[in-house]
């Protein structure tokens, strides 16, 4: 487990715990408050009835006397002796204090109680008529009568509560460091060089926040991995662009020193593979340079449909020369800001491109309209020539590729990738796709 889970834990189950405790607390203090009933001025009910009821018939069969003897008998039994009986005359039979309020309320009860359970009057053998009632005790707490637990229950109570926030922590502090964890491994490997590797599987169907990072990591180590594929791609084939005219160099080299006669010749071939070679490492830096905004020149407010007109004008020239033609079709205006240098770069090395493939004794279409409800301008550049394979098509427009039409053509494969950096770097795209017909 590393440090997250750890602090995530304590930091769940402590709160946890603290809220429990607090809530137990307030809970026991509230259960053992003591509650109390406020004590009526006479007892009434069953066990009143029959204690009144035992004293009214020893009363009326042994006198005064014994119903003394009998209330005196029951010191061991509280019940018994709460028993009160009141003369005619006001005084106790014991001559024990009663409240106002409780003589009040047994003759109330004595006149009204048709069952005669709380109080009643009961004549002595003697004609002595008596009141006999039951008055209250002290007000007292209401007893609860439990079985006794084996654990107290705060000791119990306190144990279900840390095991319940315990596992209830570990369980939601696994949850958040899981894919953290994930995460984690997943840049260790990638720092090593493993850009294959991917997190959205291991992390699973969660849709929060920590699955956004893991879907955006693996996007960032896809796109990595592109770019360094196509860099060793592009490695790969600019050596093997270099190597061909320095090979022819260095043949040219060897030649000229064992047939010393051809030096002009040889020095002539020279100069062309260094041309070639010059050429090569401008589109190279021509590439790299589109790639930051300072390559991209500053933008300028031009109007679009003039410089294509310039572009085509120039490459018409170059076209009938071979046999070839070009023609140029537009609609409305072009107005706009754009960083004219490398879009015009582009643009010709579109239209180039389309000259060099068409067949011999055709035209070159250049269209451009202005989108309708949209701040843009559409271009098309239409060739005669054998086309591209479907398979080939998405990418035509990486360095160094050319079709199988590109067999025997001078060139680089450059053309049609600083085309599509420098129209992107505009705010455009660039799509390719075969002509019917």
């Amino acid at each position: 487990m590393g440090r997250l889970f750890w602090k995530l834990f304590f930091g769940f189950w402590l709160t946890l715990l603290l809220t429990g405790l607090a809530v137990a607390l307030a809970v026991n203090v509230l259960r053992d408050a003591p509650e109390t009933e406020d004590a009526p001025a006479i007892v009434g009910g069953p066990a009143a009835a029959i204690l009144v009821d035992s004293g009214a018939a020893v009363l009326r069969h042994g006198g005064v006397e014994a119903l003394r003897e009998f209330i005196l008998s029951g010191e061991g039994r509280p019940r018994t002796s709460r028993l009160h009986a009141i003369g005619a005359s006001g005084h106790e039979v014991l001559d024990r204090a009663v409240s106002e309020e409780a003589r009040e309320a047994a003759l109330s009860a004595a006149r009204t109680d048709r069952r005669r359970q709380a109080a009643r009057w009961v004549e002595s053998p003697q004609g002595e008529r008596w009141l006999l009632f039951v008055p209250p005790g002290e007000a007292r707490p209401i007893a609860r009568h439990r079985s006794q637990p084996l654990l107290p229950p705060a000791v119990l109570m306190l144990g279900i509560g840390v095991a319940a926030s315990i596992a209830f922590a570990a369980l939601l502090a696994w949850y958040l460091s899981r894919p953290i964890r994930h995460l984690r491994s997943a840049f260790d490997r990638a720092a090593q060089g493993q850009l294959d590797v991917r997190v959205s599987g291991r992390i699973g169907a969660r849709r929060d926040e920590i699955a956004d990072l893991g879907r955006d990591f693996d996007r960032m180590a896809q796109r990595l991995q592109q770019l360094l594929e196509a860099q060793q791609r592009l490695l790969h084939d600019v050596s093997h662009e270099l190597r061909s005219p320095l090979a022819r160099m260095q043949a040219a080299i060897g030649l000229a020193r064992q047939n010393p006669a051809r030096t002009d010749d040889m020095l002539t071939r020279l100069e062309h593979e260094t041309e070639r070679l010059d050429r090569l490492v401008g589109e190279l830096l021509t590439l790299s340079r589109l790639d930051t905004a300072a390559g991209q020149g500053e933008a300028e407010e031009i109007d679009l449909m003039e410089m294509l007109e310039a572009v085509v004008a120039d490459a018409r020239f170059e076209a009938q020369s071979n046999g070839r033609d070009l023609r140029y079709v537009h609609s409305g205006e072009g107005v706009g800001r754009f960083h004219v240098e490398a879009l015009q770069r582009g643009i010709e090395n579109i239209v180039r491109n389309a000259v060099k493939y068409t067949a011999p004794g055709t035209t070159v279409e250049v269209r451009a309209q202005r989108l309708p409800g949209r701040d843009g301008v559409c271009i098309e550049v239409c060739d005669r020539g054998p086309g591209v394979s479907e398979s080939e098509l998405p990418h035509i427009f990486e360095p160094f590729r050319r079709g199988e039409s590109g067999a025997g053509v001078s060139g680089f494969g450059l053309g049609l990738a600083i085309a599509k950096r420098a129209i992107e770097a505009n705010g455009g795209s660039l799509q390719a796709r075969n002509r019917e017909g």
